[in-house]
């Protein structure tokens, strides 16, 4: 039996050092679990073996749908705030899994805390399910004792987040929508409708007006190349969506995204409000200020945003505020460094933070309004203007139909 040394918290958040005897890591979690200490280090003395200490290797029960992560959250804090033990909870919930991802994961989690090993130790092995993020906010709150309220937090900031994506996503679709259904169309009509309706004039043997036959070509090119033509959108997307994904790609395109006149404004939006709700959920739960940064950047959903928060964590690491390279941003508003520095200077940072990221959901919410409401106009005039052309080019020869039938 080896012997370990362990950090622990009692109850009321009091630190506490000792050592355990156990014939694994495990064991030893379970022994000082049940002296009513929440355990935060366990490690072998020296001279003492360790049996099953090593990391776990992550599993993956494929992907956990948002919504249903957001109420297994809110009924985890409920059975936490009543009292009932974690293994029990984490059981319960399985019974009402929706999904065999779902259903899976939570099995496991229940086995791997049953072992001893701390809940948030447990959740890193499902990166697929539970985010850094998560992770890291259910350390706090085992380390603090306020999992419940942890928990809380969590669900209430998944809701907002992805109420957040929505409205981009709403934004987004609809121009998609009616780009991808001018491209049909027209396609449409070079393919079927102006070839049929032209050979009646060339069968004249009449020279076609330039503006017609060069429709006329456009359309045979169409019709010899459509198998190229047709999916070429479709591969473009997908193959700039790899790119993207890439960290090459966010760091070549992000700059240029959030430069663009019209959808640029409305991602710097989106990015600040996504940060600043994920740094102050973070900072209120008590994680320390680098790793929330670390995080926060990460969910920043763009490159030129994530630079400037790690650039803040080099300045809070030389001991200066958080707000002042910031204000040195050009992407970061002048009044984002000011609620910032208003928040350190006061103590209630998180407060700012979570001031920041509602004004700016509804800025977000304004920009998607304003963007679809300028979109559907030059859109349709767009297409309009396309179809005009294209009907003109049909009918010119009409319009000289007395020379082409020779009267």
């Amino acid at each position: 039996m080896a012997e370990f040394s362990f950090k622990a918290k009692n109850l009321q958040g009091r630190n506490i050092q000792g050592t355990v005897k156990a014939d694994s890591v495990q064991e030893a979690r379970v022994k000082i679990r049940a002296q009513q200490l929440i355990p935060l280090t366990i490690v072998p003395k020296k001279g003492g073996a360790s049996s099953g200490g090593g990391a776990e290797k992550t599993q993956n029960f494929g992907k956990v749908n948002s919504k249903e992560l957001i109420i297994f959250t809110r009924q985890f804090a409920v059975l936490i705030g009543a009292g009932v033990p974690i293994v029990q909870s984490i059981e319960s919930m399985a019974q009402g899994a929706k999904t065999p991802a779902m259903l899976n994961t939570l099995n496991a989690l229940a086995r791997s805390v049953g072992k001893g090993k701390r809940l948030a130790e447990s959740m890193e092995i499902f990166p697929q399910t539970f985010d850094k993020m998560y992770v890291n906010l259910i350390r706090a709150g085992e380390e603090g004792g306020v999992l419940d309220e942890v928990l809380n937090k969590l669900a209430n900031h998944m809701e907002k987040s992805g109420k957040l994506k929505s409205k981009i996503i709403g934004a987004l679709t609809y121009p998609a929508v009616i780009i991808s259904v001018s491209f049909l169309v027209v396609t449409a009509m070079l393919i079927w409708v102006i070839p049929s309706t032209v050979e009646m004039f060339t069968s004249a043997g009449k020279e076609l007006p330039a503006l017609t036959q060069f429709v006329l070509d456009m359309s045979d090119f169409v019709v010899k190349y459509w198998y190229i033509i047709v999916p070429s959108p479709v591969a473009f997307f997908f193959s700039v969506k790899f790119y993207y994904e890439t960290p090459d790609g966010k760091k070549t395109m992000d700059p240029w995204f959030i430069s663009t006149p019209i959808f640029g404004t409305l991602i710097q939006k989106a990015s600040i409000a996504r940060f600043s709700r994920t740094l102050a959920t973070l900072l209120s739960s008590g994680v320390r200020v680098n790793d929330s940064l670390d995080i926060a950047s990460a969910t920043a959903g763009n490159y030129v945003i994530e630079q400037a928060l790690l650039k803040s964590k080099e300045s809070i690491n030389k001991g200066r505020t958080l707000s002042e390279p910031l204000e040195q941003e050009k992407h970061i508003p002048r009044m984002v460094s000011q609620m910032i520095s208003i928040g350190e200077q006061s103590g209630n940072l998180d407060t700012m933070l979570n001031k920041i990221a509602d004004f700016f959901d509804d800025e977000v919410e304004t920009a998607a309004a304003a963007l679809t409401s300028i979109i559907e106009p030059v859109l349709m005039i767009i297409l309009g203007a396309i179809i005009a052309f294209l009907v003109i080019a049909m009918y010119l020869p009409i319009f000289n139909l007395g020379d082409t039938i020779g009267v």
